[in-house]
């Protein structure tokens, strides 16, 4: 939980965008549903 408490304090002081948040799916740190909880927007994978 510390990685969603501390992507969720970046986000909302505008420290981090929705595409660095989106990071942090890709990367394992939070999940597609924290995703969505952190940004109000469901998780779009990006396709390469």
């Amino acid at each position: 939980m510390a990685w969603y408490n501390r992507i969720k304090k970046f986000y909302i002081a505008e420290l981090w965008t929705k595409e660095m948040v989106a990071d942090g799916v890709v990367f394992g740190k939070i999940t597609e549903t924290q995703y969505t909880e952190i940004t109000g927007e469901a998780y779009t994978p990006v396709s390469e």
